[in-house]
């Protein structure tokens, strides 16, 4: 049997449609070349890249493992059942469905497998920080149920406990919702948990973002609270995009309507769960991002893993310290986590202006609101910034910190053509200086070997 690799597909492509090809090369030049600030992205290992487009896509795989729809689906059977085993190994939970096309698809199945529509809900505000599937009015979760919002202390501007459990105690809410888009600091879990048991509602936690801190043990972990995780693969966790999971931490009997007879009617969680993603959502998952994720899930169980994610945080506060140190205001006074909250105004500009700015010198980042922002959503006065990207290259704190200040001088010399084409190529030299994917995060067993396939081009 005849291999090929992506390479070799890559070398037809060049012929065959080089107008797309030339975009897949700029593309590749974009990255390597500039310094990726993007809280919400990260650069996934080829050990997992590898499997996305494999041949495992070529299967159809709609039903789960030894439940299929379809023949022969015995291989890809063995790879999703062997994925779901090491990710609750990994974040310590009694199940987990891995089916979900995206982390938005994830939330909306937890919300139809614990809500009827017209139910109530609690989750963060989305000009606070939350995510727009936790009950925004012009989303599916906030046209579908009845959401309400709690948000952040204008004094502190961390979440307002009081204000949640006043909610919590006045609407009785079926369902009390945590996670964030972008806060930067840690959750308490344990009060959260205290006031859904007071008001018998459901926790859901929504840790997209800080999912790989949690499995690094670098942050706390809400799975001794909650009862129900959702999350994306491609931020902390460092995987594949296009991929959404939950974990149900510990399974249970819940209430599930009535019996002919009219008597109480229960079902696990985990049932209701695997359900409400199929056939009530999806159709068959994609079998070569089960493969692709059965592998990240691996890397997570690695020493390496653990180190990574301890030194995401630390470069999150590097990074912060180099941008407070230019100026800009930090939201919440820091972070905790992989994320930086600024606030770019004090410099000048606001955040649609400081992201374009930034972009024409090689960083990368995103514009965002802040709490009580006074600026509309199309600009907003603050950026969102983080590090999993450049920790994955390699980067440590004095270069997290160096790049936080270069932030901020590029802000601060926008009307000074010579001094931004300084920074651009200092930004380029740095970012050129380090590989996509670091070898200090794989293996010992496979470093050497990998450094060679994956170090610096033109490296000898």
């Amino acid at each position: 049997m005849t291999t090929h690799t992506k390479q070799d597909a890559v070398r037809l492509l060049d012929v065959f449609d080089p107008e797309m090809a030339g975009l897949l090369h700029r593309e590749e030049r974009r990255q390597f070349e500039t310094i990726g600030l993007i809280a919400s992205e990260n650069v996934v290992s080829p050990m997992a890249a590898c499997l996305e487009g494999s041949v495992f896509t070529n299967k159809n795989t709609e039903g789960y493992a030894g439940k299929r729809f379809v023949g022969g689906c015995e291989l890809a059977d063995q790879a999703e059942q062997l994925a779901v085993k090491r990710v609750k190994q990994a974040f310590g939970v009694d199940h987990a469905n891995i089916q979900c096309g995206n982390a938005t698809i994830a939330n909306i199945a937890v919300l139809r497998a614990l809500l009827k529509p017209g139910d109530t809900f609690l989750g963060l505000a989305l000009d606070n920080g939350g995510h727009l599937s936790h009950g925004a009015k012009f989303h599916y979760s906030g046209a579908t149920y009845h959401a309400l919002h709690y948000g952040v202390s204008r004094e502190t501007e961390r979440i307002d406990m009081d204000q949640v459990r006043q909610m919590a105690r006045e609407h009785h809410p079926k369902l009390i919702c945590v996670g964030s888009s972008s806060y930067p600091r840690l959750i308490d879990y344990k009060a959260f948990r205290e006031i859904c048991d007071e008001v018998g509602a459901y926790f859901w936690v929504d840790c997209a973002h800080d999912c790989g801190l949690i499995a690094g043990g670098a942050i706390p972990s809400p799975v001794p609270y909650a009862h129900v995780l959702t999350f994306s693969t491609q931020k902390t966790l460092r995987g594949p995009r296009g991929c959404g999971v939950i974990l149900v931490c510990r399974d249970m009997e819940i209430p599930d309507g009535v019996t002919k007879d009219g008597a109480p009617k229960f079902t696990k969680l985990s049932t209701k769960i695997d359900r409400s993603v199929f056939p009530r959502l999806q159709g068959g998952p994609k079998g070569d991002m089960l493969a692709a994720r059965g592998v990240l899930f691996y890397e997570l169980l690695q020493p390496e893993f653990k180190e990574y994610a301890r030194q995401v945080c630390r470069n999150a506060k590097a990074l912060a310290r180099g941008c407070a140190g230019e100026g800009m205001r930090l939201i919440t006074g820091g972070t905790d986590t992989h994320m930086v909250m600024i606030d770019v105004t004090p410099l000048g500009v606001n955040g649609q202006e400081a992201e374009t700015l930034l972009n024409r010198v090689g960083m990368v980042t995103n514009k965002n609101m802040i709490p009580f922002d006074p600026l509309p959503p199309s600009c907003g006065s603050g950026l969102r910034i983080g590090s999993p990207t450049m920790t994955t290259r390699g980067a440590k704190e004095e270069e997290m910190e160096h790049i936080g200040h270069l932030l901020g001088r590029a802000l601060k010399g926008r009307e000074d053509p010579a001094a931004l084409e300084r920074i651009a190529a200092e930004v380029k030299g740095l970012a050129t200086s380090h590989p996509m994917f670091s070898g200090e995060w794989v293996s010992p067993c496979i470093r050497e070997q990998f450094e060679a396939m994956y170090g610096l081009p033109g490296r000898d």
